[in-house]
């Protein structure tokens, strides 16, 4: 489980470095932008409650049953932070930030601008920063590969949000926030996280 918990941080903190940059090439505003910042740093908190089945996989992806069950963490997550005073932006973020531009998401099958902008960011920073990142089933695709997969998969994402990424994605400055991004904190243990959180 402390794997698990090390790998959404260090997932989430990408997520949201890549989020808030691409939502302000969005034509966000910095609050709007910081906002969604923190959508991206707890969207995940959902795997957590899946961890058995999600996490640890030690050399294949999910079998096609388990990724119906794994499909539910996106309305996990929802729930888990309702008791928190997250903002309805935030929460909406959360739940939709698997829905796919041509209603193949999950998990109410919006389709386009039904799905909030701020998910249509947050998926594309997702996506990109899941495939540059080792999973337990295979390592990063460099960041040409993982943008050739995004083509690929194009009908799953908003194409203005897509194209300004690349754009963005191809920019120095993108690329010392990636490196940055990456935290070394595979030698901590639960306690030196929860002290450096406090901080």
């Amino acid at each position: 489980m402390i794997n698990d918990f090390k790998s959404g941080i260090k997932h989430g903190v990408l997520v949201a470095n890549l989020t808030y940059e691409l939502a302000q090439m969005c034509g966000l505003s910095k609050d709007e932008a910081y906002e969604l910042k923190i959508a991206a740093m707890v969207h995940d908190v959902g795997k957590l409650k899946l961890s058995e089945y999600l996490y640890g996989r030690t050399d294949e992806a999910l079998p096609e049953d388990e990724k119906q069950y794994m499909s539910m963490h996106s309305k996990i997550s929802h729930d888990l932070l309702k008791k928190y005073d997250y903002s309805d932006n935030i929460m909406d973020v959360v739940l939709s930030h698997h829905e796919c531009f041509d209603g193949s998401g999950y998990p109410n099958g919006l389709v386009g601008e039904q799905i909030p902008l701020g998910a249509r960011i947050l998926k594309v920073a997702d996506e990109f920063a899941a495939l540059i990142s080792d999973r337990p089933y295979r390592k990063a695709f460099d960041i040409d590969t993982a943008v050739t997969i995004m083509i690929d998969e194009i009908k799953n994402m908003d194409m203005r949000v897509f194209l300004l990424f690349q754009r963005l994605i191809h920019e120095d400055s993108t690329i010392e926030l990636i490196n940055n991004s990456r935290l070394d904190i595979d030698d901590l243990d639960i306690s030196d996280i929860l002290k450096i959180s406090q901080d």
